[in-house]
């Protein structure tokens, strides 16, 4: 098939790069002085401290937060580990801080970081007591795992070849101490497969899960000392997780059955139903103070349940606003929740049997946060949330997903805040291809049933469009995908369209950077049948000049190593061949994860600026 853009994919290119510079310019002449005038406004509700994980040791609580124009992770008492400042300086470029981790001790911390918000970046492990750095690993790596002498960590092979000779992408799982490192687990293993590593909550076992894309799973458990002892104890046909082994059992959260999540137990041959499934699913579940702790998501928003280990329901626990729940840390005895809401940033929570707030902020003002319901094509009720002030000036900003088995459940958008204030309406909706409804909601809305998405999209704009709001739509990422098949498919539903990071040629994603690994999801462009279904919807081959387009917004970062750019560089020259109202904003200093405070912050803060200059 003639690309007559693929030259694009080469982001080194003069033509390129000329482009990138000449469009920055072009955009910012549109949104220049109003995005300078809201930028304070972005800021105040961008700078307010966010929680981004938590980790209980014997030496109290590690947390990493970002705090006004840095992260840090520090103490929950107030004493700093690291600052990403501290980290710019030393490497003179923008850091992201990744992620953490640490011992239960309290004395090893492991930390990941990248430049420029790329997925790819460095691993440092440091010693809590001196500060003094103890490994330092290239490209970063994930999922580590303290022992006493060592530590286990996830490698992902974005280039060449894994140890075993599998070409990259792939996944390994090594262990490292003072005599080097050796793979452990994983040989064989292509692309499209993961691996994670828990240990329990006794620290005596290692709970291995295998997942093929986002679709199946092979839980494997033995010593943890031992890797050449793991053996495979559960497998499912769809997404299954170990929560813990207590006395012998491992209990495993499962979609197995209608797709809405169960805990079983897996005993020898013996697996026994502890928790049935429910009208809605549970998403996630983890053992407590000889107690059962799960999330249950009551059309996208979490309320919490306790059961025995028996699975006896004891108690429910419902939160004042719609909001999000997740485990940050477990020890068996206590555990770490972090909650998220539209007007909150973040609440942390620890529970020992009972919810205690241990920190948390909120956004001060009069919003109100409901729900409602449209009709998708084929009769599917779909859900979305709806933040507003004090006022309604008709306008509705909508932020969308359905894909990767990920659910869209109450966020702190801090753009949305001053959108609001302006007496616009901040909508989220639920749609097929995430885990709001379970496993089956999932799989309704990827591979040959895709185009449920973007019918369950068009169905919520559309309420809104015939309520009377002026509408823009904004998707991230394989949201991106969504806003830009449901424009070239139904252009009279937006009156604005924002699409970042995205996934757009269907025809070349899988060649494209780590693109492969998505196969499971959305299909194989090299197998016929996938392709037809594809190249149905596939937004950079069903431009129409015949159709009329409202401004729009590509925007991407050039050290995105996930979602290549030439994705929204190629869509955004054919929209460009029809003389649609077309931008494009390339930041040079973000990447698919990310970027610093203050570049991610300006970044909002043109995408507002987009969306009032659009629906004003």
């Amino acid at each position: 098939m003639d690309d007559p853009y693929i030259w694009m994919e080469n982001l080194q290119d003069e033509r390129v790069l000329g482009l990138v510079e000449e469009e920055n310019k072009r955009f910012r002449e549109l949104i220049g002085g109003l995005s300078d005038e809201l930028f304070s406004e972005v800021w105040e509700y961008y700078s307010m401290p966010t929680l981004y994980g938590a980790k209980l040791t014997e030496k109290g609580i590690i947390a990493m937060f970002k705090e006004k124009d840095r992260q840090v992770i520090r103490w929950l008492d107030g004493k700093i580990i690291l600052d990403s400042k501290a980290l710019e300086e030393e490497l003179s470029d923008e850091v992201l801080l990744q992620g953490f981790t640490a011992d239960n001790a309290g004395k090893r911390l492991a930390y990941s970081f990248s430049i420029g918000g790329a997925d790819e970046g460095i691993t440092r492990i440091i010693d809590l007591e001196t500060g003094e750095l103890i490994d330092e690993i290239k490209p970063s790596v994930w999922n580590v795992t303290f022992l006493e002498n060592g530590y286990y960590f996830g490698r992902f092979y974005r280039h060449d070849e894994t140890p075993d000779g599998v070409k990259a992408p792939a996944v390994r799982l090594f262990w490292k101490d003072g005599s080097g490192e050796k793979m452990v687990f994983g040989k064989g293993l292509g692309s499209g497969y993961f691996v994670r590593l828990r240990k329990s909550t006794d620290g005596k076992w290692a709970m291995v899960t295998v997942t093929f894309g986002w679709n199946k799973a092979d839980i494997y458990i033995g010593p943890v000392e031992e890797p050449r002892k793991w053996q495979k104890v559960y497998s499912a046909e769809v997404p299954a997780e170990p929560i813990d082994v207590i006395n012998g059992r491992l209990y495993v959260l499962t979609r197995e059955g209608t797709g809405r999540g169960k805990v079983v137990a897996v005993e020898g041959e013996s697996v026994t139903e502890v928790i049935p499934e429910d009208e809605f699913p549970l998403e996630w579940a983890i053992v407590v103070d000889g107690k059962i702790l799960a999330g249950r998501l009551v059309h996208a928003s979490h309320r919490l349940e306790v059961y025995s280990l028996d699975g006896e329901k004891l108690e429910e626990i419902a939160f004042d606003l719609l909001g999000s729940a997740y485990p940050m840390d477990t020890d068996g005895k206590k555990a770490l929740i972090r909650y998220e809401s539209f007007t909150v940033p973040y609440r942390l929570y620890e529970f020992d049997g009972g919810l205690s707030l241990l920190d948390g902020k909120e956004v001060g003002g009069e919003f109100t946060v409901s729900e409602d319901f449209a009709t998708s094509n084929d009769g599917t009720r779909i859900h979305y949330f709806l933040v507003k002030g004090k006022g309604d000036e008709k306008k509705a900003w909508v932020f969308g997903y359905g894909g990767f088995n990920i659910s869209l459940t109450p966020h702190f958008f801090p753009q949305a805040i001053p959108f609001i204030n302006r007496g616009g309406t901040f909508v989220m909706a639920n749609l097929r291809g995430g885990s709001e409804y379970g496993e089956e909601w999932h799989r309704a809305g990827m591979r040959e049933n895709k185009q449920n998405v973007f019918d369950d999209f068009i169905a919520v704009l559309g309420k809104l469009k015939a309520e009377g709001y002026k509408v823009a739509a904004w998707g991230r990422s394989n949201g991106g995908l969504l806003v830009s098949a449901t424009l070239t498919q139904r252009p009279d539903v937006m009156d604005a369209a924002l699409i970042g990071y995205p996934v757009i040629d269907m025809m070349r994603f899988h060649k494209l950077y780590i693109g492969s690994v998505w196969v499971p999801e959305y299909g194989n462009p090299d197998d016929p049948k996938d392709r037809e279904f594809l190249l149905k919807y596939s937004p950079y081959h069903n431009v129409d000049p015949e159709k009329s387009y409202p401004p729009t917004l590509l925007y991407t970062g050039l050290h995105d190593d996930r979602v290549h750019p030439a994705h929204a560089l190629k869509f955004f020259m054919k929209l460009k061949e029809m003389d649609a109202p077309v931008y494009l904003r390339v930041e040079t200093k973000s990447g698919h994860m990310g970027a610093s405070p203050e570049t991610r912050a300006r970044e909002l803060t043109d995408l507002l600026a987009f969306v009032v200059k659009t629906l004003s």
